[in-house]
């Protein structure tokens, strides 16, 4: 009946007709423009067939689609509103056009119907999911809102706060729950799903079924009152706001919009739909997400493409080993066993063994305690792991992570140690070092070719990122293994050139030193936490320096001065890290820092302000001075900004996107804000530069590069 490159329309056995999705050109369905355009010209053909009796909607592939062409979304963005209601107007005809069919209409939902794959489903008169699908709208989560009915149909069709919850949180839900909240009709085993959702269809077809009835649910206002809806949504809004302010403006957007659209029938709340999807469109923070999950998108496949050419040459990492045992041993070693790869853990003292050991049972125990993990499973994962003081264990290992003691004497000696260790010369060696050059520890080894860093970030379970160091004679063969090898612990592999403080303790480090020369003026770090927090950073730079270790931070500071002196320069007339570190106190490792620390009565950590630091303080830099607010931002963030330009432009990492996506995984760097890079072209890279400018007398490291001067005259941006 019609044939597209991504769906086609078929007529079935007893007068009924499907439309099955199924994507030429890609591994799944998405609501391209091509779909879109195909699916158009399959409605033509649906509403000039006569004598049909029910249409069925399929998908051919793994899942049912899995939303919209996140990809296209720039031509969304950069449409006048005009322009943009119209397309969504369109899109929302057709699905109207499904719901208001003669016939009964009925979806198959397999795998993922996400967006406006669940969107399209909600048109139809019934849903039958299989038990292994999920449904949901994840709009929210990249900064918009669902565009095409979703906000107008499924909170007719369920419990009103349930949908809003829904939309608000973004999750996905499982069969079970969309069948109990109402959301589908029938849930079937995936070789049953066809064969139910016809017998749905046919059942649907015989007389006495009111079709009119069944849509006027959604196509007619809400069964709450404006009044109503309107109090469930502000008690949405409160909570949105109790947890992220007012730094996620969507979530706040929908619930305002499903109130105000109660009362009205499908057409007219969907038109509002429209136009508040736009009005989230023009926001920062739906430009920050988007280019986040573009970003996020992008490094995984550059990790892949690294390993392509070399795809033939070796075999998957299936064994491993972690020399060095403790906390951070004990991590890695964890997340190995996880993901299913043998490793072995080496040290030279039975009681880091035992600390390691400790710490891989602690998060498997915490694992069963959460019901993600049963007792039998978090058992066979920890056989998995090999304590070991024999060198000889190590031997037939395909990777082995280094992370002994940060001390690069030390390293050496046991890099070449392990080396000798090898039965396999085309074994893979790395260091877990966040500061020590890969280029000077290479030296120590016969074969630098197969060896580079791997920077874990602490605590290892729960940080996505791994650096990836690459020394000038590492391979690429080499760094291939070690991203595939990083993918399959889960984690977000990102190459970087070696270099003092590699990537993200460089840029970390020149906002932390913006913050000492802030001190060093007088201003309180109680108020740049404040401000810095309120910003969006998941901690001020004062109490990051407490969690890090103010050992780990003096040792730090150590080498990016020696390594970097141009613009890492002492502050006068003192860092506040060395005071404080002088006067022994190492943060939350003692419970003394800038802060002063306790336990609550979940033994979780908390914070106070500690009047011997505020004295000591005032006693070195005078009485607090107070700094406006944006100065506090301008001068950590100005600074942060200004090293990533230097570490883009020398070449340290690759790509804008790369660097935002480690600042995003290593340190937290707030989603909203999309990156230090995004957080620019925001700003405008001129205005970068006139910041700079003006504080270009306090330090070089405001200083702006020709390069950048020369990208913001002609009125570029960084992506």
């Amino acid at each position: 009946m019609y044939q597209g490159e991504t769906l086609s329309l078929n007529g079935l056995d007893g007068g009924f007709i499907e439309i099955n999705f199924n994507n030429k050109n890609s591994s799944v369905n998405k609501f391209d423009r091509q779909t879109l355009d195909d699916l158009e010209n399959a409605m033509v053909v649906v509403k000039a067939t006569e004598s049909v009796k029910g249409l069925l909607l399929t998908s051919a592939k793994g899942v049912f689609v899995v939303g919209a062409d996140i990809t296209e979304f720039s031509v969304m963005f950069n449409a006048t509103r005009e322009e943009f209601v119209t397309r969504a107007a369109e899109v929302n005809s057709m699905f109207s056009q499904i719901e208001d069919l003669p016939y009964p209409t009925v979806a198959a939902i397999n795998g993922f119907a996400l967006g406006g794959g669940f969107e399209v489903c909600l048109a139809c008169d019934k849903r039958v999911m299989s038990s292994k699908a999920a449904i949901g709208l994840p709009e929210t989560s990249l900064g918009i809102m669902p565009g095409w009915g979703g906000t107008v149909r499924l909170p007719r069709l369920i419990e009103f706060t349930t949908a809003l919850n829904w939309i608000v949180s973004a999750a996905p839900q499982s069969a079970q729950s969309a069948l109990e909240a109402g959301a589908v009709d029938h849930v079937s085993e995936p070789d049953k799903l066809r064969e139910d959702a016809l017998a749905v269809l046919t059942e649907l077809t015989k007389t006495g079924v009111d079709l009119d009835a069944l849509r006027r649910k959604k196509t007619g206002p809400s069964a709450l009152s404006k009044s109503d809806a309107s109090v469930i949504a502000e008690n949405a809004c409160d909570a949105v706001r109790s947890k992220q302010g007012d730094n996620y403006p969507a979530a706040i957007k929908v619930a305002e919009l499903v109130a105000s659209a109660a009362e009205e029938g499908r057409d007219n709340a969907i038109s509002l739909e429209n136009h508040a999807f736009y009005e989230l469109t023009q926001t920062s923070q739906a430009r920050a997400l988007v280019g986040l999950f573009l970003s996020e998108q992008y490094v995984v496949k550059q990790a892949k493409l690294r390993n392509a050419p070399f795809k033939s040459s070796y075999q998957p990492i299936s064994s491993a080993a972690v020399i060095g045992a403790g906390i951070m041993g004990g991590g890695i070693a964890y997340q190995n066993a996880l993901k299913g790869i043998s490793v072995v853990m080496k040290d030279i003292h039975q009681a880091a063994l035992d600390l390691g050991t400790a710490e891989a049972t602690k998060l498997l125990d915490r694992g069963v305690k959460r019901g993600k993990l049963t007792a039998s499973k978090s058992a066979a994962i920890l056989t998995q792991i090999t304590p070991s003081l024999n060198d000889n264990a190590i031997s037939d290992c395909d990777i082995v992570v280094e992370a002994v003691i940060e001390i690069e004497s030390v390293k050496a000696q046991v890099l070449a140690s392990i080396e000798a260790q090898l039965s396999n010369t085309g074994s893979v060696i790395t260091s877990n070092t966040s500061t020590i050059s890969i280029n000077r520890l290479a030296d120590s080894l016969q074969r630098p070719h197969n060896f580079c860093g791997m920077h874990f970030f602490n605590p290892v379970h729960a940080m996505p990122l791994v650096e990836i160091i690459r020394g000038e004679k590492s391979s690429e063969q080499t760094l291939a293994a070690v991203c595939a090898y990083a993918l399959a612990l889960g984690k977000k592999p990102i190459v970087v050139n070696d270099c003092p403080g590699f990537l993200v303790n460089r840029v970390l480090f020149a906002a932390l030193l913006g913050m000492e020369m802030l001190i060093a003026e007088g201003a309180d770090f109680q108020q740049i936490d404040r401000v810095m927090e309120t910003w969006g950073l998941p901690m001020g730079p004062a109490y990051l320096s407490d969690v890090i270790g103010l050992d780990t931070v003096v040792h730090c500071y150590s080498v990016l001065l020696k390594g970097l002196p141009e613009r890492f320069m002492e502050v006068q007339p003192a860092r506040s890290s060395q005071v404080i570190f002088d006067h022994q106190r190492l943060g939350q490792k003692n419970g003394l820092g800038y802060y002063s620390y306790g336990n609550n009565d979940r033994g979780r950590p908390t914070k106070q302000a500690d009047p011997v630091v505020v004295e000591m303080f005032e006693n070195l830099f005078g009485s607090a001075v107070h700094f406006e607010d944006q100065e506090i931002v301008s001068r950590i963030m100005g600074a942060m900004g200004m090293e990533m330009m230097r570490c883009i432009e020398e070449g340290v990492v690759a790509s804008p996107a790369e660097a935002d996506m480690a600042l995003i995984y290593g340190i937290g760097f707030p989603s909203f804000r999309g990156g230090i890079c995004r957080w620019m072209d925001e700003i405008g890279l001129a205005e970068i530069c006139a910041m700079g400018d003006k504080y270009s007398g306090i330090s070089p490291l405001y200083s702006p590069t020709e390069a950048l001067r020369v990208k913001a005259a002609s009125g570029g941006t960084l992506y």
